[in-house]
């Protein structure tokens, strides 16, 4: 329903000439995906930060802390979030944001040398086997994908439709199905008949959405 409307709102707003709007604490603009999940940074940050008596408290547990920096902070981030495209600038960027909370949390400073897979290292040791965030963003993503093409409403209307108009001069932008597209392997043709068996679409979601490890640095 959100999604629907936020769509609706946006085929609204952009026929009165508007390049940025925010709806249901979204922000819609022309230039993608990057201004919202930039806001969504900004206000993640902002929630950490105001929970650091939370994280400097030697009475809870490091797994509880960690647990509560996923149901109170990356939540936050988590909105909405399939709506958006992502391009590989926009994926490091959320690996990093991800990043600088545990570090927050496990009292690293950035003057410490200590790499990310030691601090993956030490929240698996936490809490166990988890899902990484760019992973769950990219779960939500395939799984409303799935969804909506099972559906017959507005949404889908609009993820099957086309735009009039020609193609601007010079590199294209990442369209939303790109994503789609690249994360499953398969074209938008293929992927529409492949989620008509729910079950073969879950294995096709869960083997799309695990992000592979970046190379070893000291922080991010």
């Amino acid at each position: 329903m959100f999604i629907t409307n936020l769509y609706t709102t946006y085929i609204i707003v952009y026929k009165h000439d508007f390049t940025s709007f925010k709806y249901l604490g979204s922000v819609i603009t022309d230039e993608g995906s990057k201004p919202e999940i930039l806001s969504r940074i900004a206000l993640t940050t902002a929630a950490l930060t105001r929970l650091k008596p939370v994280w400097i408290d030697k009475s809870i547990s490091l797994s509880s802390k960690i647990r509560l920096m996923r149901s109170l902070v990356t939540s936050i981030f988590l909105y909405a979030c399939e709506s958006w495209t992502l391009t590989a600038e926009l994926q490091r960027r959320i690996q990093a944001m991800e990043m600088r909370c545990y570090r927050k949390i496990l009292h690293i400073s950035y003057k410490d040398h200590v790499t990310n897979e030691e601090v993956r290292a030490k929240i698996q040791q936490a809490i166990g086997p988890h899902e990484e965030l760019l992973t769950i963003e990219k779960r939500r993503k395939l799984q409303w994908y799935g969804h909506v093409s099972r559906s017959s409403g507005l949404a889908k209307t609009i993820l099957q439709g086309t735009v009039e108009g020609g193609r601007r001069q010079g590199g294209q932008r990442k369209k939303w199905e790109d994503n789609i597209r690249k994360w499953t392997g398969l074209e938008f043709g293929k992927s529409q008949r492949a989620v008509e068996n729910r079950e073969k679409w879950r294995k096709v979601v869960a083997k799309s959405s695990v992000v592979p490890q970046q190379p070893s640095r000291l922080r991010d």
